[in-house]
């Protein structure tokens, strides 16, 4: 039962996936339809992000009250709904309404899901589900090319996405009863196979209260940071790179589309690789691991090096970061307890939308007012921050653990 339902929530997060690249793919065509502007694609890239971050800061007091199912299902309803109003927007002003419950439902559903496999399933499967995320993304593109190569059928691509979204939305209705027998097993079987990880748990919430606010946990703070940090290098890598290598290394378009897609290519891969990875090789190491190749990729990309080179640093950043974020979501419980972990994860979504709406247009700005020669000090400077603001985490997280130990020896020998 448990593995079926791990196929659900597979399928969840390519839907997840879907949505995120269609406005990219389609937009050229649109915006001719519609009579708008190049930048407006900006504006409405904002607006889902504005409802994403919003739906993630709400979302562990929704699902304390709601579940997980009842909100995921909920959610994809949503986007359902707002794929369809993008089919059948008559203008410009319905893009923009339609916007807003597609970031609603999105923030909601991954924070939700992301927590329900951080607390109840392993870590390999963190890493495969951010793949499958990877797969939508990836496969939204595909869908839509099949509508407007050579015509303007963008409004029957958001249909056929639509119509996907609500086939899930029809097993996630079927599969309610599911959730909650499938985590009070996923729990028991923990209990018995991952002792080590139930006890850090544990030790963490012995401490934190239900009256305990989320933020005034030991290192969340640190964590969120190192989530803004990790979106903001993903999504800079991903919108300026392609004009790195035009601007600076002197490669056709074309060419350069192509290793940006390699980069993408690396990240998917490199979270298919993560999750066998996972069974000999902690969440931390895997972390710390990941954060130092995005480095190397960066150091490579700053030396005057020939074009050779930074096409390789864009593969090895996107094999650097493709453990960093699903090995950091899986560690939330363990991190700071299963009390506000719902919470906590919200926040960390929150910021990590944070930093992939604001960090890459500051990058365009310092690039308007330099060069684009300024992509790889950028990259460089924000990698080794997310580094040093996780290695931080782990001190402070170590010497708190240090601490509970010493404090029940005390205990024990006073007994």
């Amino acid at each position: 039962m448990a593995t079926f339902f791990l196929i659900i929530i597979y399928l969840a997060f390519i839907s997840l996936g879907l949505p995120d690249s269609l406005l990219g793919s389609a937009w050229p065509v649109m915006r001719l339809d519609l009579n708008a502007p190049l930048e407006t694609a900006g504006l409405l890239f904002m607006i889902v992000a504005a409802g994403t971050i919003v739906s993630s800061l709400v979302s562990g007091a929704i699902l304390r009250r709601f579940g997980t199912g009842k909100v995921t299902l909920v959610s994809c309803v949503m986007t359902a709904a707002a794929l369809t109003g993008f089919a059948l927007s008559p203008s410009l002003i319905w893009l923009t309404l339609c916007a807003i419950p597609l970031g609603l439902g999105a923030g909601a559903v991954d924070a939700g899901l992301n927590n329900y496999v951080a607390a109840h399933y392993k870590a390999h499967h963190m890493s495969w589900l951010h793949c499958f995320w990877g797969v939508g993304a990836t496969l939204g593109p595909v869908i839509m090319a099949q509508f407007i190569s050579g015509q303007s059928l963008w409004r029957q691509g958001y249909l056929t996405v639509a119509g996907i979204q609500g086939i899930l939305v029809i097993i996630l209705f079927v599969s309610i009863p599911l959730w909650d027998r499938v985590a009070s097993k996923s729990r028991a079987d923990s209990l018995e196979q991952e002792a080590g990880r139930i006890d850090d748990k544990e030790d963490v919430d012995e401490a934190v209260t239900n009256s305990t606010k989320p933020l005034q946990i030991k290192g969340v703070k640190l964590a969120m940071v190192s989530f803004l940090l990790y979106c903001g290098v993903e999504a800079t890598f991903g919108l300026w790179g392609s004009s790195f290598l035009v601007g600076l290394k002197n490669l056709p378009a074309a060419e350069a589309a192509s290793w940006v897609s390699f980069y993408y290519g690396g990240i998917t891969v490199g979270r298919l690789i993560t999750g066998f990875i996972t069974f000999k090789v902690s969440n931390r190491n895997l972390i710390r691991m990941g954060q130092v190749t995005t480095l190397l990729g960066g150091i490579i990309l700053v030396l005057p090096l020939p074009a050779s080179f930074s096409l390789a640093a864009f593969m090895i950043v996107g094999l650097g970061l493709a453990p960093i974020y699903p090995c950091m979501l899986h560690e939330t419980p363990v991190r700071f307890g299963t009390k506000h972990s719902q919470t906590i994860m919200g926040y960390q979504m929150a910021v990590a939308y944070t930093g992939s709406t604001f960090m890459p247009p500051l990058l365009g700005l310092l690039a308007s007012g330099w060069s684009i020669s300024v992509f790889p000090y950028y990259i460089f400077i924000c990698a080794a921050a997310m580094l040093m603001f996780s290695e931080k985490l782990n001190t402070v997280l170590s010497k708190s653990s240090t601490r509970k130990v010493g404090l029940n020896n005390i205990s024990k020998l006073s007994k």
